[in-house]
């Protein structure tokens, strides 16, 4: 039997570039840094006081504000992508095909916001202070949840949680429904809002987070540069609509990219550090390859997970030079968390959204900062600027603390 055909029928973003799509894709082409001092809170005390917030976003432009108050901060923006999701791609939900549209995003940690704001009311007030809301605003499948409420969706409804390869992994199992045939249609991506003062002092203390750029935000993201010192903190999310040929083409539907391939493994390393080899990483790529059927000099442009720690880019360098060989040389490889900080959960949502663009426009957005060359890190990062580029196939990498990897392959839509 020939295996369903999964196309992309919406875009949508809230990003540290942009509230929507478009202003996001233009600064990424334009080399704009999302990264600034932090506002949610008070971070003088903290050694890192920068990440990439999603600057100006109102619940209440999207949401009825008595609902927006029960929700964290990430389904909030879940739900609000969600509404611009359906409006781009056009698609009308009703009775005739309400269970035939699903909702799998990734989320990575979920509402710590709402954990703080009531383990202080529990400390300060007791425990009759607690809202009974506080567990379902802070439950990660709250998001894809609340989703499914606003527009409607009653098919499969869950959440993929494996740090930051959870929008990676949403994705590929949004994929993979639809290829199997239990959905028509399905809401995917990553949503996350951890820019709080327990997730910025849980990643410094694991030291993590680039703490040498505070008076210079900028210039603190730098994946693959030998001067990489850390990640910059990020929220934001990025949902696709995927759809099955058959129903796109039935509506008449706007097609920007197919899904053709999603390729996963684990490294068994270790909880935090990848495989300092890049094995593991080159499976996964290896597994979206093959699902694909398609052959490594097939890709022309990837968008690297490329997180700005020394330990990762240098092995997911690795790993493309194991999967790619000589080829690997003829790959525009973009590291956009350059400019929009590691977005955890949302991340591979978000970059996604991006590489969908970059084939359907055929430019690869720049990496900025990269300023000191690495051998550690030998691939063309396209670091002067974004470049046109004209490929059939592109890559989305994502790699997760657990050692768990994702890898997402796009086609250029071609009209066939």
């Amino acid at each position: 039997m020939d295996r369903r055909r999964v196309v992309v029928t919406g875009l949508a973003a809230l990003t540290p570039l942009g509230l929507n799509v478009q202003t996001s894709w233009e600064n990424l082409l334009a080399g704009v840094s999302g990264i600034a001092p932090i506002t949610q809170f008070d971070a003088s005390a903290f050694d890192s006081r920068i990440a990439g917030e999603v600057k100006g976003f109102q619940a209440e432009d999207h949401i009825n504000a008595k609902q927006a108050r029960r929700m964290d901060r990430f389904t909030q923006f879940g739900v609000a992508t969600a509404k611009m999701l359906m409006e781009d791609s056009g698609y009308s939900v009703g009775e005739g095909n309400a269970d035939r549209l699903g909702i799998i995003v990734g989320v990575g940690i979920g509402g710590l916001r709402t954990i703080e704001i009531f383990h202080e009311k529990l400390m300060k007030a007791g425990p009759s202070k607690v809202s009974p809301f506080m567990i379902p605003m802070l439950i990660s499948n709250m998001a894809p949840g609340q989703m499914a409420i606003a527009i409607g969706a009653k098919g499969t409804n869950q959440v993929c949680t494996s740090a930051c390869a959870s929008g990676t992994h949403a994705v590929g199992s949004a994929w993979t429904e639809i290829v199997m045939g239990r959905c028509d249609a399905i809401v995917t991506g990553g949503v996350e809002a951890t820019i709080t003062e327990m997730g910025v002092s849980g990643f410094t203390a694991l030291k993590a987070l680039c703490s040498d750029h505070n008076d210079d935000p900028q210039h603190a993201s730098r994946p693959f540069d030998k001067n990489r010192s850390g990640f910059v903190i990020g929220e934001g999310a990025g949902l696709l609509l995927l759809e099955s040929l058959e129903s796109a083409t039935a509506r008449g539907a706007r097609i920007y990219a197919e899904i053709v391939g999603f390729g996963a493994s684990c490294d068994a390393h270790h909880m935090t550090a990848p495989l300092e080899s890049g094995e593991g990483m080159a499976a996964c790529m290896r597994n979206a390859l093959r699902d694909a059927g398609i052959s490594p000099e097939d890709i022309g442009h990837i968008n690297a997970h490329g997180t700005s720690t020394h330990m990762n880019d240098a092995a997911e360098s690795k790993a493309i030079r194991m999967v790619f060989g000589s080829h690997a040389d003829k790959i525009k490889v973009s590291a956009t968390k350059s400019m929009t900080g590691h977005l955890l959960g949302a991340a591979g949502g978000v970059e996604a959204v991006f590489t969908v663009k970059a084939l359907q426009e055929g430019m690869a957005p720049g990496t900025i900062n990269m300023e000191t060359p690495d051998p550690e890190c030998d691939l063309d990062y396209v670091t002067h600027g974004s470049e046109k580029m004209d490929c059939m196939y592109a890559m989305s990498n994502s790699f997760g603390f657990g050692g768990t990897n994702a890898s997402l392959i796009f086609k250029r839509w071609d009209g066939a």
